[in-house]
């Protein structure tokens, strides 16, 4: 796929940028990727894997019935809970409506080989030990510097981490709270191992958590009480430091009682809780994803997550603009890359600094506050179900239109479609139109950007739907009900009969394909004019 005329440059090789490679080309995108380290990362880093991930990583085929999201399933460990702030009562995903109802513990490097592997066999070049030194965007194209040379793209995607060099180019502020406090964060051996996860809190002390690995290491975290309180440059002094085994023993011994004879690690690392956010998520032909994005306390692997799913909201919707079909609302509109996961990182912001005051308040306050949601989780209701989606990353969605049907916006099930299920048929470079009509109505709505499938009744929220446009991300585009006295029928006229009923319906999913599918004349990408940013 190497050529001199690139759609896109990803600068980051990382599971986001790698995720972002990859969509961009099963949806026909020329990408190459650009990574100033050597190789993939050879350390766990983030290890928490949850549904919606590994959801978006079954829509990369490695053929033979396999999904990407099948081999890092294989790989991992499945828990069929999450953590909330360390709390000793755990969100229970058993009950999910997902093929993937449990946490998948996974190192991060396996990640990563599992996507550098895909894009290998798909001929995308993942270029190592090239660190982008420069990037320079005008009305028709992005060049980057790398190794003393040029290359251009029409289009440049950051995926390099908070110090992001993309976001610095575009000139994209990074607005947000400087860190407080210094944990730590370690991957190690133990003499006592446990089948399950242990969390320890101690007002004095601090926050430690003890967790199994697959192939049988342990992931460490934790704070201790007197490395939370600090200024921004107590924190960073602190984080300049290394860990070292000694310390961590040490500290667990303070928090746990024991430091349950920990030995060998392969990982050492400090942990802090900055919280930013990009002020805008592109400029022109910049775009950022992942860290470069957003940036919070690493609490339970949302960092990884959010990313992941950043890089499935942008791909369809940047390599629709690329060939030619995007309506204004996937470029800057209602339903545009910014509009949409920017507000994805507001919540997740509020969500992870949520947690650090239920983690690293020790004070009588703090444990009560503990206590308190520590309650509120083991009695299943609605916080824990609230907290389940969130997390899980099922229940995120997207602005429903005043109107429109309750469906828009929300991530559709898998089960809502027969067969392989809707995750599988799911390709990043058209929609799927369901038909869930008797007589194939909706057929010839189908188009080189909309796949109709037949689809069986289903039950609950879907029970009444008559077709529904499924975006490329599984999300719902557009719904309508199916034809009746409070519905499509009564839409039509008193007079109008089941049949015009019908003939509406199809024509109010035809005006929908047709605003999500058909582009609109606007002025070419490129860098924001002074005053509007």
């Amino acid at each position: 796929m190497a050529c001199d005329e690139l759609d896109v440059i990803v600068v980051g090789g990382g599971p986001v940028g790698l995720m972002s490679a990859a969509l961009l080309d099963a949806a026909g995108v020329r990408v190459e990727v650009y990574e100033r380290n050597a190789g993939p990362s050879t350390v766990s880093k983030a290890t928490t894997m949850h549904p919606r991930t590994l959801e978006v990583l079954t829509m990369l085929d490695l053929g033979a019935g396999r999904r990407v999201g099948d081999v890092l399933v294989e790989q991992g460990r499945k828990v069929p809970h999450a953590h909330f702030a360390a709390l000793a009562s755990m969100l229970d995903y058993s009950g999910l409506d997902t093929p993937f109802p449990f946490v998948l513990m996974i190192p991060q490097w396996r990640t990563e080989h599992a996507l550098a592997d895909y894009l290998r066999a798909c001929g995308v070049p993942v270029h190592y030990d090239a660190e982008v030194t420069s990037i320079v965007q005008s009305p028709d194209a992005a060049r980057i510097t790398v190794g003393g040379r040029t290359r251009q793209a029409a289009y440049v995607i950051g995926a390099d981490g908070a110090h992001s060099t993309v976001r610095h180019a575009a000139g994209i502020d990074f607005p947000g709270s400087t860190p407080t406090m210094v944990g730590f964060v370690a991957d190690v051996a133990v003499a006592e191992p446990a089948q399950q996860a242990r969390y320890f809190w101690h007002q004095e002390a601090g926050l430690a958590a003890v967790v199994p690995l697959p192939g049988g290491e342990y992931r460490v975290f934790g704070v201790e009480a007197a490395d939370t309180g600090l200024t921004g440059d107590q924190a960073r002094r602190r984080q300049a430091e290394p860990l070292t085994i000694e310390e961590l023993r040490t500290a667990l011994h303070r928090i746990c009682g024991t430091d349950f004879g920990v030995h060998d690690p392969s990982w050492l690392s400090r942990s802090g809780n900055s919280s930013r956010y990009a002020r805008r998520y592109r400029d022109g032909r910049l775009l950022l994803v992942g860290d470069a994005a957003h940036v919070h306390l690493p609490a339970g692997g949302q960092g990884l997550n959010v990313g992941l799913q950043d890089a499935v909201n942008l791909a369809w919707k940047l390599a629709a603009e690329i060939h030619g079909w995007a309506p204004d609302q996937l470029v800057d509109g209602s339903a545009g890359y910014e509009a949409e996961r920017r507000a994805v990182a507001q919540r997740l912001l509020v969500d992870t600094l949520a947690q650090d005051a239920l983690m690293h308040t020790f004070s009588p306050s703090g444990q009560a506050l503990r206590e308190l949601f520590r309650g509120l989780i083991a009695r299943g209701g609605e916080v824990a179900q609230e907290l389940s989606g969130w997390l899980s990353g099922l229940e995120v969605t997207y602005p429903r239109p005043e109107g429109t049907h309750p469906l828009t916006g929300v991530k559709a099930p898998d089960g809502v479609l027969g067969g392989d299920g809707l995750l599988r048929s799911l390709r990043p470079d058209r929609f799927l139109l369901l038909d869930f009509s008797p007589d194939g109505a909706y057929a010839k709505l189908g188009s080189a950007r909309v796949e109709v499938r037949t689809a069986q009744r289903h039950t609950g929220p879907w029970a009444g739907v008559h077709a529904a446009l499924i975006r490329p991300d599984g999300h719902v585009a557009h719904a309508v009900a199916t034809p009746g006295p409070a519905g499509t029928e009564a839409a039509a006229g008193p007079a109008a009969g089941p049949a015009a009923a019908a003939e509406a319906a199809v024509a109010e999913l035809a005006e929908a394909v047709t605003a999500w599918t058909l582009p609109t004349v606007r002025r070419p990408p490129g860098p924001t004019p002074p005053g509007e940013a």
